[in-house]
């Protein structure tokens, strides 16, 4: 089984004087682990890199967290899109395909989830992903009645890297970025989320640490259960 987690939280607090509610915006699956697995046999399939299958290395540095159509450039300079889109397309059917039987959650993503919704917090997903891909991945987590909306970056005018996605959560949320926190596991998400002015936490699932701090994350953690991430909460619990 392939481990999954919901590695990008965002916590917000309304900035109104009569309301002090925190709230949290987003975390979508680590759905990396699959995707490399989906993306190494499609591409045997099809001969890239001469028949030698992507390492980790590869996925990281051209795939992991990053928009479709970015990828189909990134592995088929010479394809035309119309091709490079199906291709994609096929990938992502394979990978639902996968993802029921392979799904699981990483430690202690469903108590950060119980204090999230005990707290009264707003939360919104926010993803690369396809909606398809997000919309399966969160039913089989049980988490369907649990997020309060979900954005998806192909929607909005630019996806992450770019901050359209999360600033459009904020809008979604009627929320503010300097009170909001970010938790992500991505490259390119950790970089939308500071592009959107707000301060991220590394999920250290697959991606090194150094590439999330060169991203611009402010702290890392392994896991929801770490004791760091637990004393960020704690202390909005305060606010």
């Amino acid at each position: 089984m392939w481990e999954m987690t919901y590695p990008c939280i965002a916590a917000l607090k309304n900035s109104s004087a009569d309301e002090q509610t925190t709230k949290v915006l987003y975390c979508p699956c680590f759905k990396d682990p699959i995707h490399y697995y989906a993306f190494r046999e499609m591409l045997l399939e099809v001969g890239y890199n001469n028949g030698v299958p992507i390492t980790e290395e590869d996925f990281v540095e051209k795939i992991s967290g990053k928009h479709n159509d970015d990828i189909g450039k990134a592995l088929f300079p010479d394809w035309d899109a119309e091709k490079a889109a199906k291709f994609l397309d096929d990938k992502e059917a394979m990978f639902r395909r996968l993802v029921p039987q392979q799904l699981k959650t990483v430690r202690g993503l469903h108590k950060l989830c119980k204090w999230v919704k005990d707290l009264g917090i707003k939360r919104a997903a926010v993803t690369n992903a396809p909606r398809a891909n997000a919309e399966l991945m969160i039913f089989i987590l049980g988490l369907s009645d649990f997020f309060q909306a979900i954005v998806v970056g192909s929607e909005c005018e630019r996806p992450k890297p770019f901050p359209d996605p999360y600033l459009r959560a904020l809008e979604v949320l009627n929320a503010s970025a300097e009170h909001t926190i970010v938790i992500e596991d991505s490259v390119a998400g950790i970089k939308a989320g500071v592009a959107a002015g707000m301060p991220v936490i590394g999920v250290m699932t697959r991606n090194p640490e150094h590439l999330l701090m060169d991203a611009g994350a402010s702290l890392f953690i392994k896991d929801y259960e770490e004791p760091r991430l637990w004393s960020v909460l704690k202390e909005l619990e305060k606010v």
